[in-house]
């Protein structure tokens, strides 16, 4: 089976270019001010725009509002929400009916405890997405891109009822190691990518994408 590659964080059009190019079937973009990966509904709209039909176009969200997200979607039609805070399961099922679009919900992850949270949602998101959770001690952490990783054998052999994605500290370099260790049947890459934070490096692109497509 071939691996589902997502890269978040998107924010200029030679980032977006080489990820299509590449063979990603996910792209993200992120409306999430504290971000430096953050965009405007304008900014993004020119660059969904670049993204072909069958490849999704998926926006990170963070506790937003309803008329944030509407005002996302009017400039930069979306395939697919992320919701990356603390949405709770009935938040996750009204933006899926008010939007009418698939919604993946984040999961942070630092030990087998936290698994628990994933089967609230597995009746409601149509994909999961397993993260690092941030350490109490770290500062000016995001809910997710701070390019941590966790113990990948906590996801060793799932059998859950929803698709799902293996993301937090992901490189070329670990992403072959993850996959085997985790089993996962797609990931998602920001900070992996990147050259700086919020800053893509096509070049980092291009290798991550040329790792999964030799899995």
């Amino acid at each position: 089976m071939r691996l589902t590659v997502k890269i978040c964080g998107l924010t200029t059009a030679e980032a977006v270019a080489t990820a299509i190019a590449g063979g990603a079937q996910m792209t993200g973009f992120v409306f999430y001010p504290p971000s430096p990966r953050a965009l405007d509904p304008d900014a993004a709209g020119a660059l969904v725009a670049q993204v072909p039909s069958g490849i999704d176009r998926v926006g990170l969200f963070v506790d937003a509002g309803d008329d944030a997200i509407a005002a996302v979607l009017a400039a930069a039609p979306l395939d697919m929400l992320q919701l990356h805070g603390s949405e709770t399961p009935e938040r996750v099922a009204a933006l899926r009916s008010r939007f009418q679009m698939p919604v993946i919900k984040a999961i942070p992850l630092a030990g087998p405890q936290d698994l628990a949270l994933a089967a609230r949602y597995e009746a409601i998101a149509d994909w999961l997405l397993f993260d690092a959770k941030p350490p109490k001690t770290m500062t000016h952490a995001l809910p997710g891109g701070n390019g941590l990783t966790f113990d990948w054998r906590l996801l060793a052999g799932r059998q859950g009822r929803r698709p799902w994605l293996l993301s937090g500290g992901l490189d070329a370099d670990n992403l072959a190691g993850a996959v085997t260790t985790s089993g996962a049947p797609a990931v998602d890459v920001s900070s992996g990518v990147e050259s700086a934070p919020g800053v893509k490096d096509p070049v980092r692109i291009r290798a991550f994408l040329d790792a999964a497509r030799d899995l």
